[in-house]
């Protein structure tokens, strides 16, 4: 079986996209944000840019406002969440995701946990990442453990937002998402 770094085709340019990073918690800090750390360093240490970063609590109605702001920002192309994707009652990103997602990505979710499962085992069914496109910007729930994001960006991310990667990958689509379903065929 080919490993992701096999499935790289240097003959293509990268291409950085831009990455809006939220930390969803009630009781982080940027002093303690160990989760969105990594994924601003893992960001940046593989070429691509932070475009922004906050903590917000764990409220759907603050966190929709400002899913909202990023995906209306040109400047930005993807957005990570990080936390609240458990079961307890305050957990709220995919609620929070199904008010602003126009279309979802369930694979992203399914090779998480597949992933997740040979690490901590049935365990990963306790988390609901998730990943879906909104006006042309991809999003994705990781849950908010170190460990979790590190799963997410090291094992799908890193790969799916590489534009080199093959024999797909989300940025050669980029420019299509915003596409009409009724837009006309030729012929």
């Amino acid at each position: 079986m080919a490993r992701n770094t096999d499935r790289l085709d240097m003959s293509v340019a990268f291409q950085p996209v831009n990455i809006a990073v939220m930390t969803v918690s009630d009781s982080r800090t940027p002093e303690d944000d160990r989760s969105g750390d990594l994924l601003a360093s893992r960001i940046e240490e593989d070429g691509h840019v932070l475009a922004a970063r906050l903590i917000m609590t764990d409220d759907v109605d603050r966190i929709v406002p400002q899913l909202q702001d990023w995906i209306a920002d040109a400047g930005i192309d993807v957005v990570i969440t990080t936390g609240g994707t458990g079961l307890t009652g305050r957990d709220s990103t995919p609620e929070a995701f199904a008010s602003v997602v126009e279309k979802d990505i369930p694979g992203f979710g399914e090779l998480f946990r597949y992933l997740s499962f040979a690490k901590i085992g049935t365990s990963t069914v306790q988390t609901r990442a998730l990943a879906g496109v909104a006006g042309g910007t991809y999003m994705f729930a990781l849950p908010g453990s170190p460990s979790g994001c590190r799963d997410g960006w090291d094992d799908i991310l890193r790969y799916q937002l590489d534009i080199r990667h093959r024999p797909c990958n989300f940025v050669e689509i980029m420019p299509r998402l915003t596409e009409s379903s009724t837009t006309r065929r030729s012929g």
